[in-house]
């Protein structure tokens, strides 16, 4: 099947020769004609996948259909769970309307305000945003939803995680009843069926992969190592076969920082990446990773969330997650596009019931391996930490918040709150 088959226009062909496409996905093919028919679309696809086209090329059509004059009202929102999905996200529009008659802006917290609302001004079809600061500018009355014609929820199960159900529901109430809905998950879970039930009409339901696999393409191995010696292994294996970009996952913020002073100390060009960063830090080290000069981005699970890195070959999990469905999202840094990659995990001892749950979910028993020198403490106890101690700041948030969300309370929280979220993100 080619693009030209699934209906779009010359213009978006057009966009996506230049990028050099030629073959849809099969998440693009199967949420690309439901979308042109204006139908709403429940979708899942894990990372990697293409599924940012999947919705943006047939929204951008859409839109494109019925042109507006020079003062342009916010027709479509993509509400996406953090500011480097956002920004991600924004880039992709901005690429496939590049033949379009089309304006588009992102907004996100961590950053002034006042270049966003002045876009916003000037009149746009399409805003990307993160939730706390769409509903922080609303509540100044510094842009409206009233005109929203499509609604985008991008990975929807990590906006739940993180704790936005509140404000998607505040959000919902500023947008006109009538409108095209589109809610794009890695996973189908009853939460995000609840969440589905209550915004989407007669939805049509597309999968483009089992629910919770990995990427075929990605070769997966476990290191069995001692806790204490998981510095030393993960210097060593980058040194060794000279790896020239790997992303690292740690548990914590400090844990980040820690691990990335040793790498820095031990000759690896490295950056960490976390909600403690502020999005110019952030954005300066992730600019720095895709270009070269930066061999290991150094992230937690937040951070790194919607992380688009063509052709990343290596990913390493420094500490195993304990939400294993995070493993999933994880690894799927690499191995997008049809490209190949790795991914390692190092795992001590009280990481052992992570690792089952991990291969439980997946339904592969994981290869492992032992590096003479870094071989597992034999005394080590096979307990896992308890989960106030093991759980990043960060998790242990989002959970908190997402377990509060689900409660029958319908107290909304304080502006500050909302901020808060925003920020962390």
């Amino acid at each position: 099947m080619s693009f030209n088959s699934l209906g779009l226009s010359e213009a978006l062909l057009k966009a996506i020769s230049k990028k050099g496409y030629t073959t849809p996905s099969p998440i693009q093919q199967k949420a690309i004609p439901p979308i042109l028919e204006g139908k709403d679309v429940l979708a899942s696809a894990q990372t990697g996948t293409g599924k940012t086209a999947g919705f943006t090329l047939p929204l951008l059509q859409v839109l494109s259909a019925n042109p507006q004059g020079k003062h342009r009202p916010i027709r479509a929102l993509i509400l996406t769970p953090t500011r480097e999905l956002a920004a991600q996200v924004y880039a992709n529009v901005k690429e496939y309307s590049t033949f379009l008659n089309l304006k588009s802006a992102v907004i996100f917290g961590g950053v002034n305000q006042k270049p966003q609302v002045a876009t916003i001004r000037q009149g746009i079809d399409v805003l990307v945003a993160t939730p706390g600061r769409l509903i922080d500018l609303e509540s100044q009355g510094l842009l409206s939803l009233k005109r929203i014609e499509v609604l985008v929820l991008d990975e929807a199960d990590r906006m739940l995680d993180m704790g936005f159900l509140r404000d998607i529901e505040r959000i919902m109430e500023l947008m006109p009843a009538k409108r095209q809905n589109l809610m794009f998950s890695a996973t189908f879970s009853k939460d995000i069926r609840k969440l589905a039930h209550g915004i989407l009409h007669h939805p049509v339901q597309v999968e483009a992969t089992p629910e919770n696999t990995t990427v075929e393409a990605i070769n997966q191995k476990v290191y069995r190592v001692a806790k204490g010696l998981k510095t030393g292994l993960i210097i060593k294996l980058i040194s060794d076969d000279n790896w020239k970009q790997v992303l690292v996952f740690t548990r914590t913020k400090h844990g980040a920082n820690r691990l990335c002073k040793k790498m820095v100390s031990a000759g690896i060009t490295a950056a960490a990446i976390h909600g403690n960063k502020s999005q110019g830090a952030r954005t300066k080290a992730l600019a720095g990773f895709k270009s070269g000069q930066i061999r290991v981005l150094v992230a937690t699970d937040i951070a790194a969330r919607g992380l688009d890195i063509p052709l990343l070959p290596h990913v390493i999990n420094f500490e195993l997650p304990n939400i294993s469905e995070d493993y999933v999202h994880r690894i799927g840094r690499t191995g997008r596009a049809g490209a190949s990659g790795e991914a390692i995990s190092l795992v001590s001892a009280d990481e052992t019931t992570y690792l089952r749950d991990i291969e439980k979910l997946i339904d592969i028993k994981l290869p492992v391996e032992i590096v003479k020198g870094f071989e597992p403490d034999p005394n080590a106890s096979t307990a896992p930490i308890k989960p106030g101690q093991n759980r990043s700041r960060n998790s242990r948030n989002r959970h908190s918040n997402a377990n509060k969300n689900r409660s029958s309370s319908k107290k909304r929280p304080s502006r500050n709150n909302r901020k808060s979220n925003d920020r962390r993100n």
